[in-house]
């Protein structure tokens, strides 16, 4: 690397500066701006896009806004048809005798009233009302203990993820707050992308619960790439676009 030269790090990190001040900026701006090609520019902006750190769209790219929640009560009177339909479906996916990871959220709670009519199911989570709902029926229901985060209901922090590493489960049932095509499965809660991260890494399949109004969108933290997402229920079929990004990553859409 000639003298001042600038590393790819330095250059993407200016290039994000450029964009959140501006809003958007063009291929073209950004390659004159920090004397790189064009095709320098397209990978730095790729590789941000990956990332989540910014919106990448046709000739360059645009100030990524991220998505945020609302309090629990408040996520629980929307989209209530959505949330049964995809709980439905989740139900006749699980297999009698599974064992599954179930995190916090209004969709898991939803999908939890419909696995009481599964047998046989073992499932750990961090979730109060998850446990409280699935412990009606004959489920084996381990609780994990941590930081209590009253709002939602839910345990986070090193001790449940301490605890998370002393299971292994079938599937990693999580809804999150977000999902997108370039940024992946993100969340608006740092502690709960890091619980979720956990039972990803001791699953054999990672099940994504969403509904059709968080595709598209991007939240703060990541939980995990497209890829590594083995199946997206959702309640409706998503755009043609989305579709194929999906099917192209690997994952089951159902």
């Amino acid at each position: 690397m000639g003298k001042g030269e600038v590393k790819p790090k330095q250059r993407q990190t200016g290039i994000l500066g450029v964009v959140a001040e501006a809003g958007e900026a063009s291929v073209e701006a950004l390659a004159a701006r920090f004397g790189v090609s064009a095709e320098t520019i397209r990978r730095d902006l790729a590789h941000l896009a990956e990332s989540g750190a910014l919106q990448k769209v046709h000739g360059g790219a645009r100030r990524l806004r991220l998505h945020a929640e609302g309090s629990y009560r408040e996520r629980m009177a929307q989209d209530a048809g959505a949330k049964t339909m995809i709980a439905r479906k989740l139900a006749g996916i699980v297999a009698p005798g599974d064992t599954l990871f179930m995190d916090t959220g209004t969709t898991t709670v939803a999908c939890a009233a419909a696995l009481v009519a599964v047998p046989g199911l073992t499932v750990i989570t961090n979730a109060l009302r998850v446990a409280q709902v699935l412990g009606q029926g004959d489920a084996r229901v381990f609780l994990l203990g941590g930081a209590y985060a009253h709002d939602n209901a839910e345990t986070v922090g090193p001790l449940v993820i301490e605890q998370i590493g002393r299971f292994q489960a079938d599937h990693a049932v999580l809804t999150v707050t977000a999902v997108d095509t370039l940024a992946g499965a993100t969340d608006a809660d740092p502690d709960e992308a890091l619980v979720s991260r956990a039972m990803i890494d001791h699953a054999r399949t990672t099940v994504v619960v969403a509904n059709a109004a968080k595709l598209g969108r991007v939240a703060a933290f990541r939980v995990c790439r497209l890829d590594q997402i083995d199946m997206l229920v959702c309640d409706e079929t998503p755009p043609d676009a989305f579709v194929a990004a999906v099917q192209a990553a690997g994952v089951d859409l159902r």
